[in-house]
């Protein structure tokens, strides 16, 4: 929800049903995962320029979302207890990767959630991710739309923001944040290179999983967009 000042302020401002439930959501989740948090640099250079030629490719048009959702399912699948929980006194691995998404809709912050993103084309989840994001703005989620998150994506690099920090779902173990995508001048093989580089940011439940683990895994996904290629299967 935008607010802007105007000539007459108001002294409060109602919520919506839907704020009330992201708050109370959100302060359940911090005050149960004690988090701890991660970033790393990486280079989406190639990525980002693929992208008109992908769309020829496949046939739809492929945001930046598609590839980090592309992402999460393909570096879960080799570090699956990033969709770990806890169960009594186990640790109890997701079934699938459920990437739930933020969308800033109208009436506030909506969660859809991509199910078995590991076992969908990027093709196949960019058309997803556009169906869900249209009905997201146009309140026109079903339950089952918003429900099974295992993992969660949050990208304020549409507004410029160059990195922060999300809280994780209150259903998920970890949370990727994705900053804007800037040009650097950075070396490479003995050379000066202007490379676009991306900030990404993990909020993770220390309970579950060990830090090792978590930057293994946040670099396999630097890695992983660093190589456009290897997503879109």
């Amino acid at each position: 929800m935008d607010i802007e000042m105007n000539e007459e302020p108001r002294t409060s401002i109602p919520m919506s049903r839907i704020q009330k439930l992201i708050g109370q959501r959100m302060l359940e989740s911090k005050l149960t995962k004690p988090c701890y948090y991660i970033g790393i640099d990486a280079d989406t250079t190639e990525l980002m320029d693929s992208r008109h030629q992908l769309k020829k490719q496949l046939g739809v048009k492929i945001t930046s979302n598609a590839f980090y959702i592309k992402t999460l399912g393909l570096a879960v699948k080799e570090f699956p207890l990033m969709v770990g929980s806890i169960i009594g006194d186990s640790i109890k691995i997701a079934d699938s990767v459920n990437v739930g998404f933020a969308v800033n809709a109208p009436h506030g912050l909506v969660v859809p959630v991509i199910k078995e993103a590991h076992n969908k084309t990027l093709a196949e989840i960019a058309v997803l991710e556009k169906e869900l994001t249209d009905k997201a703005r146009s309140n026109k989620l079903t339950l089952e739309e918003i429900s099974g998150e295992t993992i969660g994506l949050s990208n304020l690099g549409v507004y410029d923001i160059d990195s922060f920090i999300g809280i994780v779902p209150p259903p998920a173990t970890a949370i990727l944040s994705v900053g804007n995508t800037i040009h650097r001048v950075v070396t490479k093989d003995g050379k000066i290179l202007i490379r676009k580089i991306t900030t990404l940011t993990i909020a993770v439940d220390s309970r579950i999983v060990p830090d090792p683990y978590a930057a293994k895994f946040l670099a396999r996904i630097a890695e992983l967009l660093a190589s456009p290629k290897k997503l879109i299967s």
